[in-house]
């Protein structure tokens, strides 16, 4: 993958600056040989981090700035598809029209670059600053009446490493306090690195209480890194950890199953996991059954089909996407890898999934652009309401 985008990326060099007129030929070797060695900054670090010589704490600040720099050819090669298509449309525009040249202007492409940089800038921002609650209202197939308003705060993609520090921790914790949730769950990829890089900045999540619990399920970061003393020290700290296990809730006199399955990432071997477990989506149906409602954490919304073929699951909650972090990628990267779900509610045969944007995201690709992260609080309502 690494080669593949060191081709790349100095292909979307030349791409920007090569038809870019009026450029001397020493002017064009300068803006090319600028645009090439920020692309392979970014490659150095990531090389760098790859090659696991250096202590996790100093990895995630190398991923952050690697993350900026994606960022850029990312909007880079938007921005060139936009180019070459509005320089295709002027080709119809009449005779002697300046239209045609504007596209490959040194003055537009010079804007171009500047507002990329300072877009992919505001992107790591907007992925690093702590997210607002929001809180809405979601219909659950099957929900008894006694269960009607049952508030469940959504804490999805912490991604908790040396990057985002205690006092952003802090802050989700607090907000999440505040908007008093009946139950909390937390769908996969709590944290990044080793334990002992990261716990420390993990420690606020010991304060979230709610009646029903607070409860968790892995997602694919928690196989990449000491997956077993993970989990364990999430238990230690008062958490739920399920792991393709159920617990039963009474609540107003009625039953709900709460079930958390292993990520769909344990399917594929792969050299840089470290433990996990694969999902196993019969074991939860089974000790679900007889309850008056089901509802699943499973980290990818890839599970969903699944889970409603099996006709007894009424909720599905995922994360995993991120939202789709940029408009526009959201919808055409990131929704063809993960079955078309992104972020919201969806219908998927008689269940609903409910895929939540985040409240984090990897250092490695942190940016937000049109799709801010959220602390999501779901009012759950009964269909017989």
């Amino acid at each position: 993958m690494t080669l593949i985008v060191s081709l790349i990326l100095p292909l979307l060099a030349l791409w920007l600056w090569w038809p870019v007129t009026p450029l001397s030929r020493r002017q064009r070797r300068w803006h090319i040989g600028i645009t090439v060695a920020l692309a392979l900054v970014g490659l150095g670090l990531a090389t760098l981090w790859r090659l696991d010589m250096l202590a996790y704490a100093a990895e995630a600040w190398i991923q952050l700035v690697f993350g900026w720099v994606l960022v850029m050819f990312v909007l880079l090669f938007g921005f060139l598809l936009l180019r070459a298509l509005g320089w295709l449309l002027s080709r119809l525009a009449p005779r002697g029209s300046t239209i045609a040249t504007l596209w490959h202007g040194r003055r537009l492409n010079h804007a171009a670059a500047a507002v990329i940089v300072l877009l992919a800038t505001l992107g790591i921002y907007n992925g690093l600053k702590p997210p607002q609650v929001r809180e809405r209202e979601l219909v659950v197939p099957h929900l008894p009446v006694e269960m009607d308003g049952l508030r469940m705060a959504v804490l999805a993609d912490l991604h908790i490493s040396p990057v985002k520090r205690t006092w952003r921790t802090q802050r989700i914790v607090d907000a999440v306090m505040a908007a008093k949730p009946d139950l909390i769950v937390l769908p996969g990829d709590m944290s990044d690195g080793q334990l002992a890089d990261s716990a420390r900045f993990a420690a606020p999540l010991a304060q979230l209480k709610a009646p029903y619990g607070v409860w968790l399920a892995p997602g694919n970061h928690e196989y990449y890194y000491d997956y077993t003393d993970w989990m364990g020290h999430f238990r230690q700290m008062g958490l739920g950890v399920l792991e393709n296990q159920t617990v039963r809730l009474t609540i107003n006199g009625r039953t709900l199953a709460l079930s958390g399955i292993g990520d769909l990432a344990a399917l594929k071997a792969r050299p840089y996991m470290h433990g996990g477990l694969k999902p196993d989506l019969d074991a939860v149906v089974a000790a679900a059954k007889g309850s008056d409602v089901h509802i699943l954490l499973a980290h990818q919304p890839k599970q969903a089909r699944a889970s409603a073929a099996s006709g007894a699951v009424d909720l599905q909650i995922s994360g995993h996407t991120h939202g789709g972090h940029i408009v526009g990628f959201d919808r055409w990267v990131v929704a063809p890898f993960n079955d078309g779900y992104v972020r919201g509610d969806y219908k998927v045969q008689d269940m609903t999934l409910f895929v939540s944007r985040g409240v984090g995201q990897w250092d490695g690709f942190t940016a937000r652009l049109g799709v801010p992260s959220g602390i999501e609080v779901l009012v759950l309502r009964s269909p017989q309401r």
